[in-house]
């Protein structure tokens, strides 16, 4: 489970890094066929890549993996952050869906002008906010610093009695 954790979340990780180098391409080439298929690649990445690995660790493998380690769910701020980082990262990539929907759509019917520009701009600078999110949550992953929740406190305790009463017994 660990493995795959790993793999949806840096999955998830690079298919941001190259969303936005696509981003930053439509925003400055003068090229109009090449931004046209940055918008057209983008909306295909965004809806067959980037949405399904961003639910896969939020969903699936960051709850499974918590329930057979020692870090738990709640037990650890770090947890906690990267979780809030998680749900945050894939609530504002909902929110863009839209944007990337309405460029794609645009740049397929070559339509796109400067009005444009703002949701051009937008683009750019979730998928650099999201790629820096997403950094941190890495980072914590990776370095588990200290800090233990009081419910992390409350389970380590019971675990303590639990195996101090176990050897009280024998």
């Amino acid at each position: 489970m660990r493995t795959a954790h790993i793999i949806f979340t840096v999955g998830w990780l690079g298919a941001v890094a190259a969303f936005l180098a696509l981003a930053i391409v439509g925003l400055t080439s003068q090229d109009m066929q090449m931004v046209r298929a940055d918008y057209l690649a983008m909306e295909v990445i965004t809806r067959y890549v980037i949405v399904p690995l961003s639910l896969i660790p939020l969903l699936v493998t960051g709850p499974l993996l918590s329930l057979g380690t020692p870090w738990g769910l709640f037990r650890h701020y770090w947890i906690i952050v990267k979780l809030v980082i998680n749900i945050l990262s894939t609530l504002i990539l909902f929110v863009h869906l839209q944007s990337i929907s309405y460029l794609s759509r645009v740049a397929a019917e070559g339509t796109l002008s400067n009005a444009d520009r703002g949701a051009q701009i937008q683009l750019v600078v979730a998928a650099g906010a999201g790629l820096l999110a997403l950094l941190v949550a890495t980072g914590l992953a990776v370095y588990k610093p200290r800090g233990i929740t009081p419910y992390g406190w409350r389970k380590q305790h019971e675990e303590r009695t639990a195996s101090s009463d176990t050897n009280t017994a024998t």
